[in-house]
C-alpha cells in the first residue's frame, strides 16, 4: 500500500531542544506503525523535505521545536494557515541548505506546483538557549513520548483506525 500520511521529524540536534522533531520521529522508528505511514527524519534537509511534499499524501504532520512563548515542553497541534504562502515571493520561497524553515520549505514546494492537501505541526516550546549543545533539555524530553501519542492519535482520529494507535 502506498504511502497516505508523511510524518516528518524537523531539527538540528547540535543545537538543543532543536533537535525535539528528530528524537520524536527515532521514538516513532522503534515503534510499529501502519503501512500507510511513512516515518522520516528530515533534520535540516530542507530540499529534501520539499521533495518530499511533492508527493500526494492525504496529510503530513511535521514534528519540530516551536517557540511561542510558552513554558517548556509544552506541547501544540498547529494547522498552518497556508494562505499566507499565496503572498510569498522568489525571496521568501529560498531554502537554507544548512538550516530548516517549515514556511520556506512550503512556499518551496507551492512555487514548484505542489499542494499537500493538509498539514499538521506537533510542535514543543524549547527551553531558551543561545549555546550549542547536544541533548533535550530536562522538560522537552519530558515530551518526546507525549508527542509521539499525539502524531498516534492524530493519524488515528484523521483514519478513524483505532489500530494506528496501538503500537509496539
Amino acid at each position: 500500500m502506498t504511502s497516505r500520511f508523511l510524518v516528518a521529524g524537523i531539527g538540528n540536534i547540535f543545537l538543543g531542544d532543536d533537535a525535539f522533531g528528530c528524537e520524536v520521529i527515532q521514538r516513532l522508528l522503534r515503534r510499529a506503525q501502519p503501512d500507510y505511514v511513512r516515518v522520516e527524519d528530515f533534520g535540516i534537509r530542507g530540499f529534501d523535505l520539499a521533495y518530499a511534499l511533492m508527493d500526494d499524501y492525504e496529510a503530513i504532520i511535521l514534528v519540530d521545536a516551536v517557540p511561542r512563548g510558552g513554558q517548556p515542553g509544552t506541547l501544540y497541534t498547529i494547522e498552518p494557515d497556508l494562505s499566507v504562502l499565496d503572498d510569498s515571493g522568489p525571496v521568501e520561497t529560498i531554502v537554507e541548505t544548512h538550516g530548516m524553515n517549515p514556511m520556506k520549505v512550503l512556499a518551496m514546494v507551492k512555487a514548484l506546483g505542489g499542494e499537500p492537501k493538509r498539514i499538521l505541526l506537533v510542535g514543543c516550546e524549547p527551553m531558551p538557549s543561545d549555546e550549542e549543545r547536544m541533548g533535550l533539555s530536562e522538560p522537552v524530553e519530558a515530551a518526546v513520548d507525549e508527542a509521539v501519542g499525539m502524531v498516534e492519535s492524530l493519524i488515528a482520529r484523521i483514519t478513524g483506525d483505532q489500530a494506528a494507535t496501538v503500537a509496539g
